[in-house]
């Protein structure tokens, strides 16, 4: 089974392959792959489970890889990798288990470890919601606001909600993500270190509480290469908080196809 995914650009070359995070969907990225085709042929993803792709129960990293390896092969079997949260383990996952699959590799503020925190109060949010008598995203805003206080976070999911479908619902297959939060959550300890040896970038957000310094050390366990940059005055979306300056940073790292 095919990601479902979007080509922005026509330059030659290798294409920079973009890859989102979890509850996200490719067009979550097209701002940065708009940015980034001025230069480079570059493709978004929806992930399984995610967006308009298939679902499927398995929801590991190792299953991850193999899709987005699938799509790499479909592009000509080689890709510049730029993952953010969920998406940057999978990518990191390809990268270490088919590391002829890429050339660079960037990482945008997530680390190969496991993680404390679930995100399964915000699928309680998302399957709260009586979707049948909401007619307007404004009414899925209010809805949703009863659980979620964030009002970027309510604007982020809510990206994910189909209000013309018949009948209603959420892009997401929020059973398999449920199900497989401790596999989203954790990390595949028995992957490879040390076998890529491509150039690797660690994209962190200042204000992010994701690449710790027991991050950075996993990290550079499975990756001795990688350099660290943080963006000043942005969080874990640092694609959102500061496109620009991510933006810039990539485009500077990527280089030409």
């Amino acid at each position: 089974m095919k990601l479902n995914h979007t080509i922005f650009g026509e330059a030659d070359g290798l294409p920079v392959l973009l890859v989102h995070g979890l509850f996200g969907q490719g067009r979550n990225l097209g701002a940065l792959a708009r940015r980034l085709a001025d230069r480079r042929r570059v493709v978004t993803v929806d992930m399984r489970n995610h967006g308009d792709s298939f679902h499927h129960p398995d929801h590991g990293y190792p299953a991850l890889a193999d899709d987005l390896a699938g799509t790499v092969a479909d592009l000509g079997g080689r890709v510049d990798l730029v993952g953010h949260s969920m998406g940057g383990k999978a990518a990191m996952a390809l990268a270490l288990t088919r590391p002829e699959m890429v050339r660079k590799l960037a990482v945008l503020d997530i680390a190969p470890l496991a993680y404390g925190h679930s995100q399964t109060g915000l699928i309680d949010a998302m399957e709260a919601l009586d979707l049948a008598d909401l007619d307007r995203r404004s009414a899925a805003d209010a809805a949703l606001a009863e659980r979620v206080e964030d009002p970027g976070v309510r604007a982020f999911l809510l990206q994910s909600l189909d209000l013309k479908a018949d009948p209603k619902a959420w892009r997401l297959n929020l059973t398999a993500l449920r199900d497989q939060m401790d596999k989203l959550v954790g990390w595949p300890e028995e992957l490879p270190r040390g076998s890529f040896d491509g150039p690797v970038l660690e994209v962190a957000g200042e204000a992010s509480d994701y690449v710790t310094a027991r991050g950075q050390a996993a990290l550079r366990d499975h990756f001795p290469q990688a350099r660290v940059v943080r963006v000043k005055g942005a969080g874990h979306w640092l694609h959102a908080d500061a496109p620009e300056a991510v933006a810039q940073i990539l485009v500077s790292y990527l280089g030409e196809g």
